[in-house]
């Protein structure tokens, strides 16, 4: 006899097939259920029979594949001890529900079925439905309960069976400086798959996935978005199951001799968050952004406060830096409406470039005399937070830490040291490495009016070997979290940073102990559209660093308007990266009316349901509560048309009717003469009056605009 688990969203399901002594199975993940009479009559093996060729055993799509059955999944476990007995048949011991508030969870217990020592393990696999965002978040244990040690070669988070429609994959491709770039296709016959191994969760390959109908788009149809909350080594997998249906596993990816359990040791995955959405990729992207508002940040005193405009000093001074020119460029940034100054790399001692000084973490006697005292005075009395950055994972061979202990950096013994960016990895899972760095850095805190660190991470991990020399790429992420956590409780007003030289470490392990992403170390306006699109399929706003820097940008050499650069930089964690001093009275002027629109409607941007579109020659990007919206549409190439198409926004929720305004502009409309299109003007002064449904079928009429252009429009409920 089989029962059934089900655990409901407010509008998905799972439906796990469960019977003690078998390996349960899933029976349905998707849209939320009525009755089920049809599932409760029928198990999975007595709906099927023996196809011609198979192994003589009729299974479903099991929770955790094992390996050296000739199952027809893949292995979401495999171990073995000291290379023996690496076969694993794991069946079902129990199960319990619980139920904590917004959450219901289902608990499965597994042993292995042989009655062998060496089979001597138990695994325990939960599953958390948060209600209110429909998020699943699967999670596995693994205890060692024999007497000999077990080495374990990889272990999924969770195998999840993908709804037969869903067949295309969507994910994201990048380098630094180039990240969140999107890709869809279908999925080949063979499968697909993504693997991490850079010690982060990368620029290249951040762990998140969509899989999709293929008539899915950002409005319709249906979709899963998976993403891993792990700062680390990582793979995704869609492996076809024995029905013609996609089985996506995901988790930590383990090197070599990595994880090695003795006898009642325990392994415990990362979390992998999944999200089922019929409303398209917007669906599935708004789930995961109220599950991160509700459940991962954590914001001193409970409550996010407005964020603050940054000034970033970086692309300003870099390591030059002289008291005097800091001072005149907080002055200046405080003018503008900045409200916290961040004082970047180059105040430590030994650093005139980047082949020195990482590992000293105290200010430098000949650059600050008196310490950070005077410059955090005079950025307070200009009415702005000051804000620190630094590297504390990192340290440069010349500097005097590794001079003292050039033991505590990560290295392959017998091999040459493996530099990055001139610099190497402590080992911070040594408590005294660890220790070291809370000490300095609780004592720049304590010493020093410090409101938020930028805490940046400029290299992978390679030759991440420990000084008993095994692999420890998933003991760096762990001893990360932990002095994150204990910086946090002993100093729990500063906030954050997750930088790794721009979008390296974006993840939600990572965004459980910081408040913010640097999204990208490219400021060109142009190539933020992309990178900012990309991030926002996963991150809410409110976490996504976006600066406004200068022209031209450092990263491409490309220059774009003050306008389009503050159009861009609206929609996200606002900042400014460029040296205000030497900005004209035009660029300036600009700037404010950008950094005041910010303050007018952050509150919108950063508590409001995002969705975003593409129009014949851009991108929208809307950001809606039930009174108030705001809408960004941007150009980055030339139109193909002689008009505009309506702009139809199929994301627009609230009913009733809404006042459109037009409160920003970037850039210059496609036409004859210098005046404004009649739709414009209208726009840009009392405004026009749209039903919701007009919104939705009928579409904004909108002018073209040359190539690097933006409209920044709001709404307002009219009652």
């Amino acid at each position: 006899m089989h029962q059934l688990i089900r655990l409901d969203g407010t509008h998905s399901a799972l439906v796990i097939e469960f019977a003690v002594g078998h390996m349960p199975t899933w029976r349905h993940y998707g849209a939320r259920l009525g009755s089920t009479p049809l599932l409760s009559a029928w198990s999975t093996p007595a709906l099927r029979r023996l196809p011609p060729g198979s192994m003589d055993t009729l299974l479903g799509a099991p929770i955790l594949p094992c390996f050296g059955h000739a199952q027809p999944h893949a292995a979401a476990l495999r171990s073995h001890r000291d290379g023996l007995q690496g076969i694993q048949s794991l069946v079902a011991r129990s199960f319990s529900l619980e139920n904590n508030g917004d959450t219901h969870s289902v608990v499965f217990v597994l042993h292995d079925s042989s009655t062998q020592e060496a089979a001597a393990l138990e695994v325990t696999l939960r599953m958390d439905m948060h209600v209110p965002s429909d998020v699943l978040t699967l999670r596995t244990t693994l205890r060692n309960t024999g007497t000999a040690a077990l080495q374990i070669d990889a272990l999924a988070a969770g195998t999840v069976a993908m709804p037969a429609a869903l067949q295309d994959v969507g994910y994201f491709t990048g380098q630094w400086a180039h990240e969140y770039q999107w890709q869809r296709h279908g999925v080949s016959p063979a499968g697909w798959a993504q693997l991490n191994q850079h010690g982060r969760s990368s620029h290249e390959s951040p762990p998140t996935c969509f899989v999709m109908a293929p008539n899915a788009d950002e409005h319709t149809g249906a979709v899963v978005a998976a993403h891993l909350a792990w700062s680390g080594n990582h793979h995704f997998a869609l492996n076809r199951s024995d029905d013609g249906a996609w089985m996506l596993q995901a988790g930590e990816w383990l090197a070599p001799g990595e994880l090695r359990l003795g006898a009642g040791e325990s392994y415990a995955s990362p979390a992998l968050h999944l999200s089922w959405s019929d409303q398209g990729l917007n669906g599935a992207s708004q789930q995961l952004h109220q599950y991160t508002r509700q459940t991962v940040l954590q914001w001193h005193g409970g409550a996010m406060r407005p964020r603050p405009v940054h000034l970033n000093t970086w692309e300003a001074v870099y390591f030059d830096h002289d008291l005097l020119v800091l001072q005149d460029l907080a002055t200046r940034a405080a003018a503008v409406g900045v409200e916290r100054f961040v004082l970047d790399d180059g105040w430590f001692p030994g650093r005139p470039n980047d082949r020195s000084g990482l590992g000293d973490w105290w200010p430098d006697a000949a650059k600050y005399p008196e310490g950070l005292g005077p410059l955090i005075a005079h950025v307070h009395r200009l009415g702005m937070e000051f804000g620190l950055w630094v590297e504390p994972e990192m340290v440069n061979p010349d500097s005097a830490l590794f001079r003292a202990h050039p033991d505590w950096a990560l290295q392959a013994s017998g091999y040459p040291l493996s530099l990055g960016r001139n610099q190497l990895v402590l080992d911070i899972a040594r408590p005294e490495v660890s220790d070291y760095l809370f000490d300095k850095l609780s004592t720049l805190l304590r010493d020093n009016a410090i409101a938020y660190f930028k805490w940046d991470m400029n290299r992978d991990l390679a030759q991440a070997q420990n000084a008993q020399g095994r692999m420890a790429y998933g003991a760096q992420v762990h001893a990360l979290y932990a002095l994150l956590a204990r910086l946090r409780q002993a100093h729990p007003h500063v906030e954050i940073e997750s930088c790794a030289s721009g979008g390296g470490r974006m993840d939600l392990g990572v965004l459980r102990h910081t408040q913010r992403f640097w999204t990208s170390d490219n400021n060109d306006a142009l190539s933020r559209v992309a990178i900012q699109s990309g991030a926002a399929r996963v991150f809410p706003l409110e976490v996504l660093g976006a600066h406004v820097g200068p022209a031209p940008a450092h990263s491409t050499g490309r220059a774009q308007s003050m306008d389009f650069r503050g159009a861009v930089a609206l929609f996200g964690h606002m900042g400014v990266e460029a040296d205000v001093r030497h900005l004209n009275a035009a660029d300036q002027a600009s700037l404010s009316r950008w950094i005041a629109l910010y303050k007018a409607w952050r509150h919108v941007l950063h508590t409001g349901t995002f969705s975003q579109g593409r129009t014949a020659h851009g991108v929208w990007w809307l950001v809606q509560t039930a009174t108030q919206c705001v809408l960004g549409v941007f150009t980055d190439t030339a139109p193909a048309f002689n008009h505009h198409a309506p702009l139809t926004l199929p994301s627009f929720k609230t009913e009733h009717l809404w006042r459109v305004r037009l409160v920003a502009q970037a850039g210059h409309e496609r036409a004859r003469g210098d005046a404004m299109s009649a739709g414009l003007e209208a726009f840009a002064h009392e405004g026009l009056l749209c039903s919701a449904s007009e919104l939705r079928c009928v579409g904004l009429p909108l002018a073209n605009m040359n190539p690097e252009s933006a409209l920044v429009l709001t709404l307002e409920l009219q009652t």
